[in-house]
């Protein structure tokens, strides 16, 4: 690691853009991050990606992958799901085969493109939960390709992650926020690929080079935090903390910083 004596202490992907994340000791890593990684994205009636942002209770979606899927080279077959669930809601199955459909005009920030689409049974029961014409869709990796900005990685690529492959966060820094903080917040709330443990608070804003046993990655530039944070991810109500605490004394450029970008050293080199 890029300090003595840090450690990973726990990894997470989130196979749906904005909604729960699932917490693993091992990782497939792809092109993109690590495998499964915001594969998936909730879509409007116009195409733009559902978010926190607009709609918190996506806070509340769980979702669950087969244990094999995290395996090496594991591929999947007709009994294999993506499995989806949500307060008040009947459980959603949905193959991991690649789907028949496509929807054009999916819009994540400054992209568009065509994704592949789950079908009419995922877009009701989003529609139903959210209250509003949705439609979820996989990233269509044998058409469709999403840069990272150049200026800062030139030559990675993402799914439907917000922009680039990983982020770190660090016990260390959420446990300095956590005593500054009436009631504690937990790690999801800023939602990292990769937490590590056994570091000086905040130290991660300087680390240029990260060692994880064999791989290499690198540090690109502090997070910039949106209001994500601020909603409670067991309930999905928004409040006012960390962010109201974390402008004290992570704010510059008008602008709050919290958890590190980083690339896969593999890519870099490509």
């Amino acid at each position: 690691m890029a300090e003595a004596g840090a450690k990973v202490k726990s990894m997470f992907v989130y196979p749906i853009k904005s909604c729960r994340g699932i917490s693993l000791s091992e990782a497939p890593l792809s092109s993109t991050g690590f495998r499964w990684d915001r594969q998936w994205v909730v879509v409007n009636s116009k195409g733009r990606a559902c978010t926190q942002r607009v709609h918190p209770k996506l806070a509340l979606v769980e979702v669950e992958l087969p244990k094999d899927a995290f395996a090496m080279g594991w591929k999947p077959n007709k009994s294999s799901y993506l499995v989806i669930r949500a307060p008040g809601m009947d459980e959603l199955k949905v193959s991991l085969c690649r789907p028949s459909q496509t929807c054009d005009g999916v819009l994540v920030w400054e992209w568009s493109g065509s994704a592949l689409d789950e079908g009419d049974e995922a877009s009701k029961w989003f529609t139903n939960y959210l209250g509003k014409p949705s439609r979820l869709v996989r990233f269509n990796e044998e058409l469709e390709t999403r840069p990272v900005d150049p200026n800062y990685a030139p030559g990675f690529r993402v799914m439907f992650s917000d922009g680039y492959p990983f982020l770190l966060a660090s016990q260390g820094s959420l446990d300095s926020l956590n005593e500054r903080l009436m009631e504690p917040v937990t790690i999801n709330r800023f939602r990292p690929n990769i937490l590590v443990d056994g570091c000086e608070p905040f130290s991660e804003d300087l680390w240029k080079e990260i060692k994880i046993d064999s791989l290499t990655f690198h540090g690109v530039k502090l997070c910039s935090r949106c209001k994500i944070p601020t909603i409670n991810q067991e309930t999905a109500v928004l409040t006012s903390e960390p962010t109201e605490t974390l402008v004290k004394f992570r704010c510059t450029l008008d602008k709050i910083w919290y958890a590190k970008i980083c690339m896969k050293e593999m890519e870099m080199e490509r």
